[in-house]
């Protein structure tokens, strides 16, 4: 970790912003890989390109579970650990870090792999539509435990304070990712290209890569503490304190995805090529995220340590930041997208209905971005705080929002898909509100003393 010391009392913009940076391009170089990615499935046609958008909100659940709720439970827990001094929890927390998101691994695989049909048909889909997201949704989950390992472990490497090796990591899986992505997707030489299963099976072979050079590091470079995997160091009091801060984080991820797949049922009902440019608008909040998950992991940490330190006035400064740098970020590239729609929806198809439908989306969303960020990088700050029961709150009433807007919609079936599109930015800005007012008025602090700013 950054020595103690510096972390407690140097300057917090520039330690805030230096902690972001590589969280930041690391996400960021994730998130080019699932865009390309998108953009090979596109040139196989509408009906894989629908297809995907069914099943990218499974893969959207399972990245904000595993790196954003579970992985920031992770990276809050132990931070608090070392900011306490406390060397021998924070190793017992990253064993049952370990245990626990392989645990999670094989029960999101056993949910998916037995109900996937089923909630794919829930959604609306059927026909070609449907063999195509499974085929997409099954090899993802039937190797989705990397993807827990992998986020779950980069979490405990940031909580040291050691945000570039977490960063090369998971940069170094991206980047075999989306070049077996490639490969598998339109085949190679003897071998038959695999279609839509191909960039499913090169995300897990990635995470795959990048979970074991985290298990290297942290077993054998990391000097403020080893991931040491033995029946004796696991402390189910530690993993109990993960999984009771991560499972009411858990609503923000599920209320998240639940308003995703609510829209995306609703957009089955205007028809396929609909369908297809709703997912690539929606697929550019993936280009939001990392870098809100950029300054709101590193505000986990930072804050996670001051926590551990009792300094929680310092503490609410460096969440505030984060969300400053956060949010003004993504409010620019939103304004532009939605000025400049065809930036992004011209990118992966030459179908009209698509690309009018997408940029509809960016038109009426994109304004919105900025409290999307808001309330997410919140969120993520509140994990390193303990303290996520506003978050949780608001999340739910974003859902609401969309659930019960959406029942009255299609009530009205001359109701344009613009209104559907309203939804999702009216929830935004309603739960950026509720949790920033929360915060403001001592969500984080209630009933602690602080002894230092």
């Amino acid at each position: 970790m950054v020595q103690k010391i510096d972390v407690l009392n140097a300057p917090i913009g520039t330690t805030v912003f230096k902690m972001a940076v590589p969280n930041m391009l690391t996400m960021l170089l994730w998130i080019i890989t699932f865009v390309m990615e998108g953009w090979f499935i596109g040139t196989l046609g509408i009906v894989p390109l629908a297809g995907l958008a069914l099943g990218f909100p499974m893969l959207f659940l399972l990245l904000m579970l595993s790196a954003g709720t579970i992985g920031g439970a992770i990276t809050g827990t132990v931070a608090q650990c070392l900011g306490a001094g406390n060397k021998k929890s924070a190793e017992d927390a990253a064993v049952s870090a370990f245990i626990l998101t392989f645990l999670l691994g094989l029960l999101s695989a056993f949910v998916f792999l037995t109900l996937g049909e089923k909630i794919y048909r829930g959604l609306g889909a059927d026909g070609e539509v449907l063999k195509e997201a499974l085929q997409y949704s099954d090899v993802l989950f039937a190797g989705c435990f990397t993807i827990w390992i992998a986020n779950g472990l980069a979490g405990v490497v940031r909580a040291t304070g050691h945000m570039y090796v977490s960063a090369l990591c998971l940069a170094s899986g991206s980047i075999v990712q989306v070049t077996l992505a490639a490969v598998f997707i339109f085949g190679f030489g003897l071998m038959d290209g695999l279609g839509i299963s191909g960039s499913s099976l090169s995300i897990v072979i990635g995470n795959g890569v990048s979970a074991f050079l985290l298990i290297f590091y942290l077993s054998f470079k990391c000097e403020n503490l080893k991931l040491r995997l033995s029946f004796n160091r696991i402390n189910f009091f530690s993993m109990l304190a993960i999984v009771k801060l991560g499972s009411l984080a858990s609503t923000n991820a599920f209320c998240t995805w639940g308003s995703v797949v609510i829209i995306t049922s609703h957009m089955t009902k205007f028809g396929v090529e609909t369908l297809a440019g709703y997912g690539i608008g929606a697929r550019l909040e993936f280009l939001i995220i990392p870098i809100v998950f950029g300054f709101g992991a590193a505000s986990t940490a930072l804050i996670g340590v001051h926590f551990g330190a009792n300094k929680y006035t310092r503490a609410l400064k460096i969440g505030w930041t984060a969300v400053f740098y956060s949010s003004l970020i993504s409010g620019i590239i939103g304004i532009i997208v939605s000025i400049y729609p065809e930036i992004w929806s011209d990118s992966f198809t030459k179908s009209y209905i698509v690309q009018e439908t997408c940029k509809s989306y960016l038109q009426v969303v994109g304004p919105f971005y900025v409290f999307f960020s808001i309330g997410l990088c919140l969120y993520f700050a509140s994990q390193g705080a303990g303290r996520v029961l506003w978050p949780a709150i608001a999340a739910i009433i974003r859902l609401l929002i969309v659930f019960i807007g959406g029942i009255i919609l299609s009530n009205q079936p001359s109701a344009p898909i613009t209104f559907y599109f309203s939804l999702i930015s009216i929830a935004f800005f309603v739960q950026a509100t509720i949790t920033s007012v929360a915060i403001y008025l001592g969500a984080w602090t209630k009933g602690r003393v602080n002894i230092g700013f």
